[in-house]
This record gives C-alpha cells, structure tokens and sequence, in this order.
C-alpha cells in the first residue's frame, strides 16, 4: 500500500498485485477513483470537471465507484460527500468511514480488499444509522464505467409454455419515466439484456431489473468487467424490486447493485457486498450467441 496523487488529489491510497490496481480517496467520498490492469486504462470513467476538485458545497459526479442509499431522493441521495475520510490499513485493503451526513443521520463505510493474486476485488459497503430513529433503506452500489461499452444483464432461464414450472414470473424489469423501450442501445435478446452506451447519443436512459443468478458485467475494447452479488430471493427490492440498475448517457455508464431494502435501528448498520473481476480478450457481444461464447465461461471463473 502506498499513498500517491491520482489526478490532482494528494493522499489518495493505492494497492496493487502483479495484475491490477485499486486507488481510493481520503480527501472525498467513499470513493475508489481506479481499478485497472498495471499500466493500462482505467476501467472506471474520470469525469473531467470534477479532477482534482473537492471540500466544495454541492454533489459531485467524479466518476469511479461510490456508495449511495435508495430509493433515490432529493436531496437526500445527493448528500455532497466532499469530506476528508478517516482511514484505516486492512493489510489487504483498507477501509475508508466518511463522517456523518448531517442532514440524515447515515453514515456511509467501505471495505476495499484485494487479492494477492488475480484480479478479484471485494468491496463491502456499509450504511450505518447514527440518527435517533429507525431509517428503511437500501444499500446502492455505483461503478462509473468508461464510455463505448455494453453492460450484460442476465435473464432467468427460459422455459416453454408448456412447463409447470413457467406458470409464474421469474423476475421484474423496472421502467423510469425517461425509459424508451425503441432505444437501439438496449438490445433485447431471449437470455440476455444488453445496453450499449454510445457517445454520440446525448439522451439519458436507465433500466432496471432483478437478476436472480447474482451478476453482470460490463464489456468494453477487450477486457470484461464483473459484478458479482448476493442475493435474498424473498426480501423486497426497491425501485420495483430491482438489484441491478444500469443508466447511461453520451458520457459514460452507470453498472449499478442494490441491497435489499431493511430497517436500521439507531447505531445499527446494513452491508451490501460486491466482488470485482477483471478479465482481457474477451470481445464485446452483440447478441445471447456471443454472450454464451465469450462472455458465460469467464463467469465460470468467478464462482466461490
């Protein structure tokens, strides 16, 4: 673990195996600013504007990945996390505690662990409730991805009419006022939803579903970024019961999970885990076809 400056920010904390790297901020956030393979692009968008900026009134975008809590409110999502952090050394991470929000009593936490081999990054996100009363919230984890890639979301398995066991839904699909169903960058395929982000098309688009298997991914120029997550089949899901989200724009794309919703009493706290993984050579789908062939057996991979 070293302390370096990441664009413009001092005192931003990186680690790193023989394969990638993971900076985090201490200035702002919680907020990891980078993962990447040594020596190549981060995976994660930069926003221009926001570098080296930090300690003013007012959210920032930044870009990396960061913590929130849904259902989205504002302003009560959009709490400026703009704060010093305190920090501490987990040997194969850290851990980084914003202070408290002071207008709603959360306080947000990350764990940031890296293995000693591979490219699989744990993160541990933590809403602690340091107010005087029960809160209902969800967890919601952001990745900031780089523009020109396409997010994979997986379906439930197909069954025909004909099964027993395709009398009920298997799962839900979440529509935002903002949502164009004819939009080109969502590509509708029988096992596999893909959204494509494009940055010549300016127009903001989000959807959201519930993935039972617990993954997705983002793939872009050769490499294939993967989210893998618990989940609580019968625990309710905010955002019409959804545990991945993905919004894009000209800019970049949002590969987000979710939580479920719970109750936190006063000085409890609520974790939600990702683990990342990072993986080269695999060509960006167009279709369920590719998605099997390139994309499923690096998914193999990823089971613990």
């Amino acid at each position: 673990m070293e302390m370096v400056s990441f664009n413009g920010w001092q005192e931003c904390i990186r680690f790193r195996n023989e394969l990638v790297d993971v900076i985090v901020s201490t200035q702002f956030g919680p907020r990891i600013l980078r993962y990447g393979f040594l020596d190549e692009e981060n995976e994660f968008a930069e926003i221009e504007e926001d570098q080296g900026q930090a300690g003013r009134d007012g959210w920032r975008m930044y870009g990396g990945h960061r913590l929130w809590h849904a259902p989205e409110a504002d302003p009560r999502t959009y709490y400026p996390d703009n704060e010093p952090l305190v920090w501490q050394d987990l040997g194969d991470g850290v851990r980084v505690t914003q202070p408290v929000e002071r207008t709603t009593g959360i306080q947000k936490e990350m764990d940031i662990r890296l293995s000693p081999v591979g490219t699989h990054v744990r993160v541990i996100h933590r809403l602690y409730n340091r107010g005087l009363w029960d809160v209902r919230l969800a967890p919601w984890a952001l990745s900031v991805m780089l523009s020109g890639g396409t997010a994979i979301l997986p379906m439930p398995p197909r069954l025909p009419h004909t099964d027993p066991a395709g009398l009920l839904p298997v799962n839900s699909l979440a529509l935002w006022p903002y949502t164009d169903l004819s939009d080109a960058r969502l590509i509708w395929g029988r096992q596999y939803l893909l959204v494509r982000q494009d940055p010549l098309i300016k127009i903001a688009q989000k959807i959201g579903a519930f993935i039972p298997s617990g993954w997705c991914a983002y793939a872009r120029r050769g490499h294939l970024f993967i989210k893998r997550f618990a989940v609580a089949g019968e625990a309710v899901y905010p955002d019409l019961g959804c545990n991945v989200e993905v919004f894009i724009n000209e800019r970049f794309l949002e590969l987000e999970t979710l939580g479920p919703l719970q109750t936190i009493p006063p000085q409890g706290f609520i974790e939600h885990v990702e683990d990342w993984y990072l993986f080269r050579d695999v060509p960006t789908p167009h279709n369920d076809a590719q998605v099997e062939r390139h994309v499923l057996t690096r998914i193999v991979e990823t089971v613990v």
